[in-house]
């Protein structure tokens, strides 16, 4: 097992230098993703910075992550936005549902984590979530653009954007342009020097040349003040529908939160060893959650970015994300008056750059060259860009489900043969050497009989046995079934009771106990009697019918 490190699990220890190098470059890192997230859901950054500095605080407490920074993330924040423009009303009042919003997302991880759900972490298939990842990844680069070029593009769909940006570039401003060349070539060039906040000198340098050059009289518009002011929020007058619309859009916010914190979180954990648990991580991000809406914030998560930022700073313990939360303070305080002059072009740099991991094609690539689940993928990523951030999350959601129904529902069956000089039986068609026992057919779903299979799978195998006149006895191997339900023990007692009236015997191979305990309760006691537990006896059972049935045959 592997040795788990000081602060990665239970309480906090005492940090170490480590912490200390660490907390300080993530904090250089959050203070521009802050700008550039609460910019994406066209919120004030000071709420942003706000939700940073809880999320970090709350979580270190709770959570048990020693790399997890827990503050806004991208794909959060376009989902807010997106959220947000389902409801009319002034930014006051837009920014009361954003904060609604939150405290929902907050009181529903801590409902998962009552609940017990975590173990729901799995329902969510990786190619949806990488397809969905990618897709988000291009359409808020491309919102981008407009900043850096200085020409506004207003489009209902992202075709209709694409096509106004062609038709823009007449009319981009060069300046812009240098700008964001300028800032990505750093951004990307000190990739190799992980310690170096390549981010953070952006902004200063960005801001400070901006105020020294005059650069707005180049047609570069700068960010503004940071609002750092806590005001009481003004509660919006929601009736029931608005209210229940906001709560129903808030569920695909806590789903891309949880599917980015926890995919951040594993990795991490299983890289270096560290032991964490679902459940614990719900109860931290729902309580970090509350706290962003109490200092009306943003939705917090662990955002990828700043977790292997910090991993790759040598951080020991989660005493690191308390020292980058107090070090963003401290940096808001200081340098507030000297960011208020970044360049929205270099601001758009920085999020493209945050963003430019997502755009690696190498695991949709992977899904192509092992033929499996590529159009899911494809599919999440194509609906985020045509219908949307939300619906789009709702979609790739639906085609995750959709692929274990399909999965489940329509499962492949087998018909077995042993391998020659083996106790072993295998599919037929993928192992032609395979002897098929005579007059005996042999067939295995390749998934648990329950409600959603079991009436097809076994008249399918019921009908492949009564189309082979040479059959006398019929094997259903239950390899995968743990246990039956209603629908599956009536779909079974069916089948047998086909199958005898066709003048063909029906056995069970690998009935478990519990198949067999459900078995008697229905008082199908000749079934169990005709039950057994490895395909081996099964056939030899079979062999023994065959062989009494020619004995006593006239």
């Amino acid at each position: 097992m592997a040795e788990v490190a000081p602060g990665a699990g239970g309480n906090l220890k005492r940090p170490g230098g480590r912490d200390l190098v660490a907390g300080l470059s993530v904090a250089g890192l959050l203070l521009p993703e802050a700008v550039a997230y609460a910019t994406i859901a066209g919120l004030p950054p000071g709420r942003s910075i706000y939700a940073a500095v809880a999320g970090c605080f709350v979580y270190a407490i709770i959570g048990r992550s020693r790399f997890a920074v827990v503050s806004a993330t991208s794909s959060s924040a376009a989902i807010l936005s997106a959220m947000l423009a389902t409801f009319p009303g002034d930014a006051a009042t837009k920014s009361a549902l954003a904060t609604l919003a939150i405290a929902i997302a907050g009181l529903v991880f801590l409902a998962a984590w009552a609940l017990r759900l975590g173990i729901l972490t799995g329902f969510i298939a990786r190619p949806v979530l990488r397809g969905f990842a990618f897709g988000l990844a291009v359409s808020i680069i491309l919102h981008q653009l407009p900043s850096i070029t200085g020409v506004p593009v207003k489009a209902d769909d992202i075709f209709e954007f694409i096509a106004g940006l062609v038709k823009s570039i007449p009319h981009w401003n060069p300046a812009g342009l240098i700008a964001a060349a300028l800032s990505l070539a750093v951004l990307f060039g000190t990739r190799r020097w992980p310690l170096f906040p390549a981010a953070f000198a952006v902004v200063i340098a960005g801001a400070s040349l901006s105020l020294a050059l005059d650069l707005p009289q180049y047609g570069l518009k700068e960010t503004g003040a940071l609002s750092l002011t806590l005001e009481w929020p003004h509660w919006p007058i929601l009736g029931w529908p608005d209210l229940s619309r906001l709560v129903q859009l808030t569920l695909p916010l806590v789903l891309i939160l949880f599917a980015e914190s926890w995919g951040t979180m594993r990795a991490l954990a299983l890289r270096h060893g560290d032991p964490i648990v679902p459940d614990r991580e719900l109860a931290a991000l729902g309580f970090s959650n509350i706290a962003a809406a109490i200092v009306q914030g943003m939705p917090v998560g662990a955002g990828f970015s700043a977790g292997n930022a910090n991993e790759s700073a040598g951080a020991e313990s989660r005493w690191s994300s308390l020292i980058a939360a107090c070090a963003l303070a401290v940096l808001v305080v200081v340098a507030a008056g000297l960011i208020a002059h970044l360049p929205e072009a270099v601001l758009a740099a920085i999020v493209i750059s945050a963003l430019a991991h997502a755009l690696d094609p190498s695991p949709l690539i992977r899904l192509w060259k092992i033929d499996r689940d590529q159009w899911i993928a494809l599919a999440a990523a194509s609906g985020v860009l045509v219908f949307g951030v939300v619906n789009g999350m709702l979609l790739a959601v639906a085609f995750s489900v959709a692929a274990l129904m399909s999965r489940l529902a329509l499962p492949q069956i087998a018909r077995l043969g042993r391998l020659p000089g083996t106790h072993d039986f295998a599919d037929i068609t993928r192992h032609p050497e395979a002897e098929v026992p005579s007059h005996v057919g042999i067939w295995r779903p390749s998934e648990a009989l329950f409600f959603a299979n079991a009436e097809r799978t076994l008249a399918t195998i019921a009908a492949q046995a009564e189309a082979d006149p040479a059959i006398r006895v019929v094997v259903l191997s239950l390899e995968e079934t743990l246990n039956l339900d209603s629908t599956a023990l009536e779909a079974i007692q069916e089948t047998d009771r086909r199958i005898a009236a066709s003048g063909r015997t029906l056995l069970l191979a690998r009935a478990r106990d519990p198949v067999r305990d459900i078995l008697t309760a229905a008082g199908a006691i000749a079934l169990v009697q005709r039950a057994y537990y490895s395909v081996e006896d099964t056939a030899d059972a079979a062999r023994k019918i065959i062989t009494e049935a020619q004995t006593h045959a006239p």
